[in-house]
């Protein structure tokens, strides 16, 4: 059985085109791939899919109640998709460009559960967005 067809029932969604569809989209990205549902439908338009908004939209919300994305939104406004890979991992946005990009730090998440601790919480997630402008110059220097 295909991998993904198997993701969906395994989330109890019925196996469809356009969940399929989406769902590679999403596979095909990369870890820095965070997808608005506007930018899932114009891939699927450039695919020669005939999917309409609405239905991304709706695919979209069934796959984060499903646990099999999650729905990240930053300061425009914009919700982002990602696939839900099961790692913890927190987000540094270029305000320029809205270029995302992912990371990981074992000091900050030891910071956050000690914070949570301090202050009476039992920590049950957290999300950490940073905001800054990348300095591109930076990948001109490692590739020389």
């Amino acid at each position: 059985m295909d991998p993904k067809t198997a993701d969906l029932k395994k989330a109890g969604l019925k196996v469809t085109v356009p969940r399929l569809k989406i769902l590679e989209i999403l596979e095909n990205g990369g870890e820095e791939d965070h997808f608005s549902a506007e930018e899932v439908y114009h891939i699927l338009r450039e695919h020669g899919e005939d999917v309409g908004l609405a239905t991304v939209y709706r695919v979209l919300t069934q796959f984060e109640q499903a646990g099999i994305v999650r729905r990240l939104n930053f300061d425009n406004n914009t919700s982002r998709f990602e696939l839900d890979r099961g790692d913890n991992h927190d987000h540094i946005i270029c305000m320029k460009t809205g270029l995302v990009k992912e990371f990981a730090d074992p000091v900050i998440e030891q910071r956050i559960r000690e914070i949570a601790e301090e202050k009476g919480f039992d920590l049950v997630g957290h999300n950490l967005v940073i905001y800054g402008t990348y300095k591109q110059e930076q990948d001109n220097d490692t590739e020389e």
